[in-house]
């Protein structure tokens, strides 16, 4: 039986016609080229999967930047109108005034951002959009519809980002 596991272990000898050999050794080539040609893809690809993660975190990172350098312009003028108010504490007319400037001036640069109201005061009520915080009777309006809007609700190119927070209408009880 040691004689036979011996033999096993010989490396045997095959004899061939060199065109057999000569396409094997061909074949083992292209094999060899096809394994290098996939490790270097390989590598390629966890170097691109690499750069695109660090590009995305910079995306991340400064992807707000526009519309916080815009928000500093208003945070300058909020300073200036409540510097303003403070050293001029008699023009209570000239300080609304102010803030309404910052308002509007705020209002405008959201909706270049896509931002838009939640249309809702006298609207009938939908979950999508609207967020029922309250029922009241009411029998001069339909049932289910907004009567009163307790904080504005905003889209944000058109999805919905807060849903208005309404009291809406509901039957009177006999």
């Amino acid at each position: 039986m040691n004689g036979h596991k011996e033999n096993n272990k010989e490396e045997k000898t095959i004899v061939l016609k060199e065109s057999e050999y000569l396409c094997l050794k061909e074949l083992a080539d292209k094999g060899q080229e096809f394994s290098d040609k996939c490790l270097r893809l390989q590598a390629d690809f966890e170097n691109t999967r690499k750069r695109i993660e660090r590009e995305k975190q910079d995306f991340i990172k400064f992807a707000n930047e526009g519309i916080i350098l815009e928000l500093l312009n208003v945070l300058d003028d909020l300073e200036r109108t409540t510097s303003l108010a403070e050293t001029h504490k008699e023009d209570f007319a000239a300080f609304l005034k102010g803030v309404e400037m910052i308002l509007a001036h705020l209002y405008e640069m959201l909706k270049e951002y896509g931002l838009k109201p939640v249309e809702a005061q006298g609207k009938k009520f939908d979950p999508n959009y609207h967020e029922a915080l309250l029922q009241v009777e009411n029998k001069d309006l339909p049932e289910n519809t907004v009567v009163e809007e307790l904080q504005k609700g905003y889209l944000l190119n058109e999805r919905v980002i807060r849903t208005a927070k309404v009291k809406v209408s509901k039957k009177a009880e006999v």
